[in-house]
């Protein structure tokens, strides 16, 4: 038989095709993705300068991406601001299996119109095996970007009618539309610092600093980090005593219980007492102390264990703003694959409380598997990390890549390392540790 006379071939032969659309009403993007369960939308152009460092991410998905839709859902407060965690992770995983559920309606209309597009995966990132950063799509500035709200002091996305109870999507669309929106010309964020006053674990910072790696670690405990913590006390141990030191009956059957059904936050509690927003101010405003009392005190007051990286300043958070909360200490659960890895996480994994008073820079140079050079400045609190070797070094590390790896991921010691000259330090030794001493664990 040939092709043209294969009967699938001849039927779509004899269907009428959809035209190809060159330019897209903006309304009626919009009026489509509000039918299929959006309850605010945005549009913005694929190559907006604001974007640029997301385009290759982008198209890693969908190449022909010329317009990206950003959507909104908006989360009942109620349960987000409940005690319990089950009530409050319950609202989280539904809705985002709304948002996921709307994209992928919306795609499903497009494409019947003849329309390429491709609905971008919202909640945790499912892109584990990547090189760096193991998600695609980053949700929350094509939100910015397409008028949705701006980012708060507690890094989510606060919308100016539904404040921080709202989970965000994306739909990547391959014509352009006839209109693009902009980002909000204020941020909805009061700066009433209930977050930084609600989070466990300190990672809110009153002047805007945020800690990523504490936030992490006790946060995400129940995802991918606590799980291979645990192959790693499961393999590693002895006796069931030696495991039980590690994990107790309860946080094995969490553990259990998140991979059975859908892993639970330990605290959004930034979200939850979160007074922003046109539907979510008046209490706020007609009587803080009972707001804070109500909505914010129940979360603080909560006797639970928070997971702390050892010698970290969450650690020190918990002693001394919430000692009726058990800080358990956790190993920490990144591990580092790169050189550039470990570049790109310094300062996500930087403690500031550490640092004190340093002021140093640090000039390292790497060999072997990975060549690369990079400047470290850690002064007034604050890290800064550049390529290439820049200013006076108060300290030069030259490392082999291979063994620095294997040294981060406690499979090799340090001491051993400097003796076979494998690590080589020219400079002060005291900030050398100085400079380990800001990213424990």
């Amino acid at each position: 038989m040939r092709l043209d006379d294969h009967p699938t071939v001849v039927a779509a032969k004899r269907a009428p095709r959809a035209e190809r659309r060159q330019t897209l009403p903006a309304d009626w993007l919009k009026d489509l993705a509000r039918l299929h369960g959006a309850d605010d939308v945005g549009l913005v152009e694929a190559d907006r300068p604001a974007l640029a460092d997301q385009r290759p991410y982008i198209t890693q998905i969908q190449p022909e991406t010329r317009t990206l839709m950003a959507l909104a859902k908006r989360m009942n407060r109620a349960p987000v601001r409940a005690v319990a965690r089950s009530v409050a992770n319950q609202e989280f995983h539904a809705v985002y299996d709304e948002v996921n559920a709307a994209a992928r309606e919306i795609v499903r209309a497009l494409e019947a119109e003849g329309v390429e597009a491709c609905n971008a995966v919202a909640a945790f990132p499912m892109e584990t095996q990547l090189p760096g950063r193991n998600w695609l799509v980053a949700h929350k500035p094509i939100a910015v970007e397409a008028g949705l709200g701006r980012m708060g002091i507690h890094r989510s996305i606060i919308h100016p009618k539904f404040g921080s109870f709202v989970l965000l999507g994306t739909v990547l669309i391959g014509p352009e539309a006839d209109a693009y929106d902009r980002p909000i010309n204020y941020n909805p964020c009061l700066e009433c610092k209930l977050c930084v006053a609600a989070c466990p674990v300190g990672a809110l910072k009153p002047d805007g600093g945020f800690d990523f790696l504490s936030c992490y670690t006790h946060n995400y405990r129940d995802f991918l980090g606590n799980f291979t913590d645990w192959v790693d006390a499961t393999v590693e141990s002895r006796s069931m005593k030696q495991y039980r030191e590690r994990f107790s009956e309860g946080e094995t059957r969490t553990l259990w219980q998140s991979l059975s059904f859908k892993p639970g936050y330990k605290a959004a509690y930034c979200i939850a007492v979160c007074p922003a927003g046109e539907d979510v101010i008046n209490p706020f405003l007609e009587d803080r102390p009972a707001y804070v009392r109500q909505i914010a005190q129940p979360l603080m007051d909560k006797a639970e264990t928070v997971y702390v990286l050892p010698g970290s300043d969450a650690e020190e958070h918990v002693g001394r703003r919430f000692a009726h909360k058990t800080a358990k200490r956790v190993r920490s659960s990144t591990r580092a694959e790169s050189v550039r890895g470990f570049l790109a996480m310094l300062p996500l994994a930087f403690q500031r409380g550490k640092a004190g008073d340093l002021d140093a820079t640090y000039h390292w140079t790497f060999t072997g598997a990975e060549g690369v050079i990079a400047t470290i400045v850690i002064r007034d609190k604050k890290i800064h990390v550049a390529p290439g070797h820049a200013g006076k070094a108060d300290v030069a590390i030259h490392a082999d890549a291979k063994t620095w790896l294997a040294i981060l991921n406690r499979d090799y010691a340090m001491v051993p390392a400097i003796v076979l000259r494998k690590v080589r330090v020219k400079g002060s030794m005291k900030l050398f540790r100085a400079f380990g001493r800001c990213f424990p664990g």
